[in-house]
């Protein structure tokens, strides 16, 4: 599983639990909440009621007085009320009143009068001088039918208790009210969850978008390929990435020595021999002929040692870059011409005419010295297997996103074995003339050059006859 699924099933995770204990807290508060605003408000009701009954208790007028008219008038009322938009039309209160032996003398829902109530706890406890609450279902399994019984106690002269008032009311009439307030928690946590799954995408798109970049620069190293570390952002990607930036440059740069001393020292060892068998063959009485033809081999291995070298070491420099520098909006048209009169006389010293074309209008964007470099070694190359009498032809074309440098040769073209080698360092054919073979880095340069610039470079023979090196570059 990838870790950007981790991360956000992980978030989804904690984030879903906080919302359900957070719904399941509230489920399991707000409701006994409830229950104890209204044990509260009958509380005050009761007491209130006990007051206002105590004179006609006492005088025993209960049944036929102002406080039976008063709560008969106040059952049918019709109460238009809208609490927080929940409806009330009518009273929802019991009351009853039973004397000092629990005996019920009133009750607003002519349910239970004349019956002894002493058992019941609201009047039981409250006679016994507590306080008197209970909560009782009118069917025992349907937990709907609960009411709620809270009772106060009515005193006569002389502050002897006379009686008992009850004020009752269903457990469901705040079912409204908490069924309001859990939709509104319940909407809250849903709103709560898709706001904290949209932070953990986010978040998982944010880690892995730096992960996914470090994972591929990872892959790019590995197959070989220049390029820069990507940016990261400043926290622990970004530190991983850099330390991962530093052991490349630091396994590259041991590696680039090693490989480059390795073929340094391949590369030099045949002059050196040459050097070396020409020295100890020279003698002081030797003929002037000999010696001139000895100093000549000395000085023409020196001078291949010395080409050697600078071309390896402009090889290197080009390979240590990661980015181009001195970028610029070339005219391919004027490089051309740039290249070609730059190699007009070597191309006249060879019997060899160059001749090139470019569509108008063409250019690219890169830097103008490194690709007359390029262009220049193709040219040698071309240069070097043209018979005299033929051409070398440069040309320049789009091709849908890319801009191609094309250097074709009427030569013997390239033999089969050579086409997948021609890029590696120091391979290099015999020339045709029999002249000593190049030191093989002009190809190697060429295809840094295109690879800095996003480029490629192809090099095969031409159906025609001869070799076509195509340098493909973005514009």
């Amino acid at each position: 599983m990838r870790i950007g699924v981790r991360i956000f099933l992980g978030y989804f995770l904690v984030v879903g639990l906080a919302a359900f204990f957070l719904l399941d807290t509230a489920h399991d508060k707000l409701e006994p909440a409830l229950r104890q605003s209204m044990e509260d408000t009958l509380v005050d009701t009761a007491n209130l009621l006990a007051e206002f009954v105590q004179p006609e208790l006492q005088a025993g007028t209960i049944v036929s007085g102002q406080f039976a008219q008063k709560l008969e008038a106040f059952a049918a009322r019709r109460l238009n009320a809208k609490i927080w938009g929940v409806p009330k039309d009518r009273p929802n209160h019991r009351i009853y009143v039973t004397d000092a032996l629990g005996v019920v003398l009133y009750d607003s829902d002519h349910l239970a009068l004349g019956q002894d109530y002493s058992r019941w706890n609201d009047v039981y406890r409250t006679l016994r001088g507590q306080y008197g609450a209970r909560t009782t279902r009118g069917d025992p399994d349907d937990p709907e039918t609960s009411v709620m019984y809270v009772a106060a106690p009515v005193y006569g002269d002389g502050s002897k208790l006379i009686g008992v008032v009850t004020v009752a009311k269903p457990s469901r009439s705040v079912e409204p009210f908490f069924a309001q307030a859990f939709g509104s928690l319940a909407r809250a946590a849903v709103i709560v969850l898709v706001v904290g799954l949209l932070i953990g995408l986010l978040l998982s798109w944010w880690l892995t978008r730096s992960l996914s970049r470090l994972v591929s620069y990872a892959s790019a190293v590995g197959r070989g390929e220049r390029v820069v570390l990507p940016e990261l952002g400043g926290g622990e990607v970004g530190l991983l990435g850099h330390a991962l930036d530093s052991m490349r440059s630091q396994l590259e740069g041991k590696q680039y020595v090693e490989h480059y001393v390795h073929s340094l020292t391949h590369e030099l060892k045949s002059p050196l021999a040459a050097i070396r068998g020409a020295a100890e063959l020279i003698e002081p009485d030797m003929p002037f002929e000999q010696q001139t033809r000895f100093l000549g081999n000395i000085r023409r291995e020196s001078q291949r040692m010395t080409e050697i070298i600078e071309r390896l070491l402009e090889l290197a420099r080009l390979e240590s870059r990661t980015s181009l520098q001195a970028l610029d909006d070339i005219a391919v048209g004027d490089l051309l011409s740039a290249v070609v009169e730059a190699k007009a006389g070597q191309a006249a010293a060879c019997g060899v005419v160059l001749k090139q074309q470019a569509d108008a209008g063409l250019t690219l964007r890169g830097e103008r010295f490194l690709l007359s470099q390029a262009l220049s070694n193709l040219l040698d190359n071309a240069l070097a297997f043209s018979p005299t009498g033929t051409t070398i032809e440069l040309s320049a074309e789009r091709r849908d996103a890319a801009v191609v440098l094309s250097v074709r040769d009427h030569g013997p073209g390239l033999p089969d074995y050579a086409l997948p080698r021609v890029f590696e360092r120091f391979y290099s054919l015999p020339r045709p003339d029999g002249t000593p073979k190049s030191t093989g880095l002009g190809l190697p340069f060429v295809r840094e050059v295109a690879s800095l610039h996003g480029g490629d470079i192809q090099l095969a023979n031409h159906p025609e006859g001869g070799a076509l090196a195509q340098l493909s570059l973005p514009d």
